[in-house]
């Protein structure tokens, strides 16, 4: 038996109106100085549950609960940007993407999942734009997120995707493992 394990997780994608708009909040965040990373416009998703690694039996398994999931089209939006923070400085920035139904869909995921994996404890839904390493002037970096708006731009989810993330040297590498659509 292959005993293989592979990084997984489930997220949705977005469609490229809110991928411009993203861009362009990276665009003014590199207007700061500071060490660290920009996402990959290709790598941008939000996260509904990581996996982890996991085997290919328990890959199968989560492919068949997974599909018993009825999803039904649901709209969200962008709302706000916003940062993760360790010890007071900022580690990650992120735009908050809203909408019950991803609530209700991460929810249905914890479900049919229970029997494989802990349900999350806290589900904060967001898309990740940038990881921080250092911000020399960190009240400064603040103040300026604060004052970027975010265009609340409304998209339609349509299908979640159960995915696999390869871990390169230049970054991760994410691939499709299967799509799940939703139902009309």
């Amino acid at each position: 038996m292959n005993n293989e394990k592979t990084r997984t997780f489930i997220s949705i994608e977005f469609p490229d109106e809110v991928i411009k708009e993203v861009a362009r909040i990276q665009n003014l965040i590199k207007n700061k100085k500071f060490t660290g990373k920009i996402t990959e416009l290709e790598n941008l998703h939000l996260t509904l549950k990581f996996l982890g690694e996991i085997n290919n039996e328990n890959l199968n398994r989560v492919k068949k609960l997974l599909s018993e999931i009825k999803l039904k089209e649901f709209e969200a939006k962008l709302t706000e940007l916003g940062t993760f923070s360790y010890r007071g400085a900022p580690k990650i920035v992120w735009i908050k993407v809203g909408g019950e139904g991803i609530f209700n869909l991460q929810k249905q995921i914890d479900v049919v999942l229970t029997s494989l994996l802990k349900p999350e404890e806290r589900f904060m839904s967001h898309l990740t734009i940038a990881r921080i390493k250092y911000v020399k002037d960190i009240k400064d970096f603040y103040n300026y997120i604060e004052n970027i708006s975010v265009k609340p731009i409304k998209f339609s989810v349509k299908s979640f995707k159960l995915k696999y993330s390869e871990l390169k040297p230049l970054g991760p590498v994410y691939k499709t493992i299967k799509e799940f659509k939703a139902i009309n």
